[in-house]
């Protein structure tokens, strides 16, 4: 750590006496699952409460309309938590974006509520690693950052949502209005348990397939009938078998059928896509409409798809690979070995990315076991990411870039 400045150091010992812990620790004693409003209500408050200590504008903003198909195949709203928006030096020459979440993806009624440690400084609970600490350490950087003479230098928007464990589709328009004229992006997910982050991120797509067929009496005419069920599952399938050259399929659910005497004459499929790049993305919406079309053909059936490309795919190209350099580079200097892969899996880093801003987005805690219950969070790594984000901040603002 010989490469770090005494303003340095007093940056890192400010951002070390955060009470991260405790506040982690609170935060997930509230069930902010992503379609618990009073949960997500409740959190919404505590963080306005303890971001209000950072200078700005603060402010908890309505969720945007979103819309849903039902089993039945009728359309529905879909009701999402308000998201806090925080908006610090609009004017400053060096502007940054910072986002974090505060849904889980563990429900009011999800057996998974209770904390408890595994061993020592090994915390398990409902969303202690992705991402109650993420905003801790968020908050904790961004303070420290604060009390530093550089800070006027330096301007940043955060937002914390309320529905990225859905895909944000109530907080997208609110993300890219922030990503607009920034410099880069830090998002607070968390990184791997050895402190990887993920570099490229694939795509991805949700649709709703709704098939519509006739009715029918199994047993006295059911080739009157056109069976809709069995026409979803063939469009599963074939969807399924064209998967793996530059994108996966993930076939998830069928809705429809009923009684066993009754050719179903409704069906819907649920369909999830991971295109690696735009270029996959396009494939994918060539292969839907021409597998759509067959299966519509053959089964004498009419299918309407709803739905789309929530999270575009995230490449490493060069500004990613410059901001990925300079977090790198502190971390050299906190003695952090800081490292990255690709991945399939998706979060806000990807729509920031489709902005034109480079985005390291795995700036959070190091744990892991995440979406399950036995997630878990390294303590340690509270005090360690939470000086690495404040670094990376400082430096930025000294240099007046990446």
């Amino acid at each position: 750590m010989s490469a770090i400045s005494e303003a340095e150091t007093a940056l890192l010992e400010r951002t070390a006496d955060a009470p991260m812990q405790e506040q982690v620790q609170s935060w997930a004693a509230i069930n902010s699952g992503s379609r618990n409003l009073v949960g997500l209500a409740d959190m919404a408050a505590h963080l306005a409460d303890v971001f209000s200590t950072l200078p700005g504008t603060l402010r908890l903003v309505d969720p945007d309309p979103v819309e849903t198909i039902l089993s039945d195949g009728r359309f529905s709203q879909l009701a999402h938590g308000q998201h806090l928006h925080l908006n610090v030096r609009p004017q400053a020459p060096v502007r940054i974006l910072l986002t974090g979440h505060m849904d889980t993806v563990f429900g009011i009624d999800h057996p998974f509520q209770e904390q408890k440690w595994v061993k020592t400084g090994i915390l398990n609970g409902p969303g202690v690693a992705d991402m109650k600490s993420g905003i801790a350490i968020m908050l904790a950087a961004l303070s420290a950052l604060e009390a530093s003479p550089l800070a006027q230098r330096i301007g940043y928007e955060v937002i914390i949502n309320s529905d990225e464990e859905v895909g944000s589709p109530s907080s997208a328009s609110l993300i890219t209005q922030a990503a607009r004229g920034k410099m880069a992006a830090f998002t607070y997910e968390p990184a791997l348990p050895d402190g990887t982050l993920a570099g490229a991120r694939a795509g991805s797509g949700n649709f709703s397939l709704v098939v519509t067929g006739k009715s029918a009496h199994a047993g006295r005419n059911p080739d009157d009938g056109r069976n809709a069920l069995v026409a979803a599952a063939a469009l599963a399938v074939r969807l399924k078998q064209a998967s793996g050259k530059g994108f996966s399929c993930n076939p998830a659910k069928i809705d429809g059928g009923g009684p066993n005497n009754i050719v179903p004459d409704h069906a819907i499929l649920r369909v999830n896509f991971r295109p690696r790049t735009t270029d996959d993305e396009k494939r994918v919406g060539a292969l839907l409409h021409n597998c759509i079309t067959a299966i519509a053909t053959e089964h004498d059936v009419s299918i309407h798809p709803h739905g789309g490309f929530g999270r575009p795919p995230k490449p490493m190209d060069e500004k990613a690979k410059g901001l990925f350099g300079l977090v790198r580079k502190c971390g050299t200097d906190l003695g952090l070995a800081i490292n990255w892969r690709d991945t399939g899996g998706v979060c806000d880093g990807n729509n920031i990315a489709a902005c034109g801003v480079p985005v390291v987005d795995t700036m959070g805690a190091r744990g892991g076991a995440i979406h399950s219950a036995e997630e878990y969070l390294i303590i340690d790594s509270l005090a360690e990411r939470a000086g690495l984000s404040a670094l990376t901040l400082l430096r930025i603002a000294e240099r007046g870039r990446i």
